[in-house]
């Protein structure tokens, strides 16, 4: 694999560490089964391209982006907790319904940004190549996106977030409005993965309707392969390993369908995806049953 696919895979892994952070929001601390990452990716990318296109700042069009993902994300927490509406009936509805919106937004299937100024492309130096400062930069964003998101489970508002989803009955009876907690959790999880949508498109060179398939699972395979590297119950461990686990599957994407020998092609990235995550699934079952085997010896 050569080092330009190295970069690139790390450039991708950064951007779905995001993903990752976001999906470790909603799955791992408020146990909500929530699909419109699926939804809110696509349009986090449409919103941030269509507003570059039109000659809006880069950084701007980015946290207008962010900022629909929050809206998306509070839309889902509502249907379920002022509709009650099942938590994955709803985060299905809204997938669906941000399809449409996504099209409407974009005002059709795609949205060219290769002409058009970016974040990265605004922050180019020129010593430097663009597929090796683009990781660069990004990697400095996203362990501070981090680091601050650490220092927001660790406050009040935080640490009830946390309550609601291990144990929603006890938080109530703490006086802790649960529902409100669920509504800002699923924002915040949404606007980074809007977040991740809008940056996916300024790198990739534009936002497609279609770039959203399978997000979701992306994510829970990063979140699954960092927590077999770093199994830990501890919040700065949990979302290290989220990040971890999003570049590992990048680089062992890449590697799968640059090595000649496997055969491998574009179009077997979700076969690959699938045994990833079946191995990282498996591992942690394997490693308990030796310790068993070892016990009974």
């Amino acid at each position: 694999m050569s080092m330009y696919s190295l970069w690139g895979a790390l450039e991708i892994g950064l951007i779905f560490g995001l993903v990752a952070l976001g999906v470790l929001i909603s799955f791992r601390i408020l146990r909500f089964p929530d699909l419109t990452v699926d939804g809110s990716f696509p349009l986090g990318a449409a919103v941030a391209a269509t507003l570059i296109s039109a000659g809006f700042d880069p950084f701007a069009a980015t946290l207008a982006a962010t900022l629909a993902g929050a809206l998306a994300g509070a839309i889902t927490g509502w249907l379920n907790v002022r509709l009650k509406i099942m938590d994955l009936l709803a985060s299905i509805l809204m997938m669906i319904a941000l399809y449409s919106i996504n099209l409407r937004i974009m005002g059709r299937p795609n949205v060219p940004l290769i002409t058009e100024p970016t974040v990265f492309t605004l922050l180019q130096p020129e010593a430097v190549s663009d597929y090796i400062m683009r990781p660069l930069t990004l990697l400095v964003a996203v362990v501070a996106i981090k680091f601050l998101l650490d220092w927001f489970l660790g406050t009040q508002i935080g640490l009830a977030i946390r309550s609601t989803g291990s144990n929603p009955r006890m938080a109530r009876s703490q006086g802790i409005a649960t529902g409100s907690m669920v509504l800002v959790g699923l924002a915040i999880s949404n606007a980074l993965c809007a977040l991740a949508g809008a940056l996916f498109a300024q790198s990739q060179g534009g936002a497609d309707i279609s770039m959203g398939i399978g997000t979701i699972v992306i994510g829970l395979a990063a979140v699954i392969v960092g927590e077999s590297i770093f199994p830990s119950r501890r919040l700065l461990v949990m979302t290290l390993a989220a990040l971890v686990g999003a570049v590992v599957y990048r680089f062992f994407i890449a590697l799968a369908l640059n090595a000649d020998f496997i055969g491998l092609h574009a179009q077997d990235l979700n076969l690959v995806t699938a045994v990833l995550v079946t191995v990282a699934l498996v591992i942690p079952l394997l490693k308990q049953k030796l310790r068993i085997k070892k016990g009974v010896r």
